[in-house]
């Protein structure tokens, strides 16, 4: 008898055994069916929607340019930190209903604003019409997957988002600064960026925007304060350009390399030359 009830009691551990590996199977299976799930979800992030800016301006003196082209880059970089955000928050969502207007949108409307009044102080303070650009302030979302717009450069503008180029047509190219020469810089055609990479990858095409807008400020004010001989311009502008540039470029094929993805080769797309 004694016997029939240590048998029993060890059907019923066994049980107990089988059902927790059943479980525990189960739970690793739902674990990994919602980490194949995040990827999808950042693939689904939502952008900014912000109104472009340089397509906005009246001609921008050339004692004023390089103080627009620093703001207008800075409203770039800022679009490039919320869609990194947004992105973030495709993976790990937060907060309620209200989260992304308040953490998200609101600050952006916060930073645009003073960026827009530094431009429009940037016309004051040479005696030019001040523009009002209380307008443009606040941005929307986009619809998931769809680039955000950005000011850039028109002459090589990187956009910012995966390979595009932004708004080509109806923007300023910085040629309304004076007699001042831009820098010609190839576009950055990327193949598809894949969704874990793209946070960094839109951060280091906003940074090659930026990059390509201070080099145009420089030859702005050498516009109207030559400096150097025949050379100059080579060695302190478009030599350091190329380098930078070459940094930006390694660090997005990083960005591929880093998840596994196929390392594209962006080298032939450091050099500058000028229009």
């Amino acid at each position: 008898m004694a016997r029939g009830t240590r048998n029993t009691a060890v059907l019923k551990l066994g049980g107990v055994g089988t059902l927790a590996a059943l479980l525990l199977a189960g739970g690793l299976q739902l674990a990994s069916a919602d980490e194949n799930a995040r990827p999808a979800a950042s693939a689904a992030a939502q952008t900014v929607n912000c109104p472009t800016v340089r397509d906005k301006l009246p001609p921008v003196p050339a004692a004023a340019a390089a103080g627009v082209e620093r703001e207008l880059a800075n409203l770039d970089q800022e679009i490039a930190r919320q869609n990194e955000r947004l992105a973030r928050l495709a993976v790990r969502p937060e907060g309620g209903p209200n989260f992304v207007d308040n953490a998200v949108l609101g600050p952006l409307r916060s930073k645009r604003t003073a960026a827009l009044d530094r431009i429009e102080i940037a016309f004051n303070r040479i005696g030019a019409a001040r523009p009002n650009l209380d307008a443009l302030a606040t941005c929307g979302l986009n619809a998931p997957g769809v680039p955000s717009a950005v000011n850039g450069n028109a002459a090589g503008q990187n956009g910012n988002a995966g390979g595009q180029n932004g708004n080509a047509g109806g923007q300023n190219d910085g040629a309304a600064s004076g007699a001042a020469r831009t820098v010609n810089c190839p576009r950055v055609q990327l193949p598809a960026v894949p969704a874990a990479a793209a946070a960094q990858v839109q951060a280091e095409l906003a940074t090659l925007d930026k990059q390509i807008d201070e080099a145009n400020a420089r030859l702005a004010r050498l516009a109207v304060r030559p400096e150097g001989g025949p050379n100059f311009v080579d060695n302190a502008v478009l030599g350091p350009l190329r380098s930078k540039r070459t940094a930006a470029l390694d660090r997005i094929e990083i960005a591929f390399n880093r998840i596994g993805a196929a390392r594209p080769n962006l080298d032939a797309l450091a050099t500058c030359g000028l229009n």
